[in-house]
C-alpha cells in the first residue's frame, strides 16, 4: 500500500468454469486497516470469505464487483473478460482510485470516464496473499459468483453447480454428456471430458 493513496486492489473469479460468468472486483481500504483472517479466497472456509465479506463492505471505503457473462466470455476470450470484469468493478467504485493493484500478470490501461490519463497500476503475481486490498476483492468476487451459481442451480439443478460451481469436475461432464449445454456454458471451453485409453 502506498502511504496516502486512494489504493484499488483488484482481483476475479471463475476463470476456469466450463459455466456462468466470470465476477471480478474492486476495493479500496482504508490505510489503517488490519484483519489477519484476510488472505487469498481460496485459501479460506466458504464460513470464513462469508464473514470476511460483512467486514470488508462495512470497513472499506469503496467496493464494487462486476460480472462478465459466458457470452462475452466466448466473444472476448476468458484473459480478457477477466481484465474488462475489473475495469468495469473500478468504473462503479464511488471513490476513483490513484494506484491500482492486480493479481496476476496481465492488465491493460484503465483510463476513467471522462479522464485523458490512465491510472497507474501494478500486476502482482499471487498478489490475493500479499496485499489485503487485493484479498479483499478476491473474497468479493468469490462470494458474489458463489451466489450466482447457486441461483444457476435453482435453474439447472442436474449440472450440481451448487457444489461444483460451474468448475469441471467428472459429474459436470457427465450432466453435459447426459443433458447438453445450457445457454450458460461457455461455448468456447472444452465441454467434453478428456479420456486416456
Amino acid at each position: 500500500m502506498i502511504p496516502g493513496i486512494a489504493e484499488a486492489g483488484c482481483d476475479e473469479a471463475g476463470r476456469g468454469p466450463l459455466a456462468g460468468s466470470v465476477f471480478a472486483a474492486a476495493v479500496i481500504l482504508p490505510q489503517d486497516f488490519r484483519c489477519e483472517t484476510l488472505n487469498d479466497s481460496k485459501q479460506l472456509t466458504e464460513h470464513q470469505r462469508y464473514a470476511l465479506r460483512e467486514v470488508i463492505e462495512r470497513e472499506a471505503l469503496a467496493w464494487a464487483v462486476a460480472e462478465v457473462t459466458a457470452e462475452e466470455i466466448d466473444r472476448i476470450n476468458i484473459l480478457q473478460a477477466s481484465i474488462l470484469g475489473m475495469h468495469r468493478a473500478l468504473a462503479q467504485l464511488k471513490i476513483v482510485p490513484e494506484h491500482i493493484l492486480v493479481d496476476g500478470n496481465k492488465w491493460k490501461p484503465y483510463i476513467p470516464d471522462g479522464d485523458l490519463l490512465e491510472i497507474p497500476a501494478r500486476t502482482v503475481v499471487k498478489g490475493d496473499a500479499t496485499y489485503m486490498s487485493i484479498a479483499a476483492a478476491s473474497v468479493l468476487a468469490k462470494t458474489y459468483r458463489d451466489d450466482y451459481m447457486l441461483r444457476l442451480h435453482g435453474e439447472y439443478p442436474m449440472y450440481h453447480w451448487d457444489d461444483n460451481k460451474g468448475y469441471p469436475t467428472p459429474a459436470h461432464y457427465e450432466a453435459i454428456r447426459q443433458y447438453g449445454i445450457t445457454p450458460y456454458h461457455r461455448k468456447t471451453f472444452n465441454l467434453r471430458m478428456n479420456t486416456c485409453k
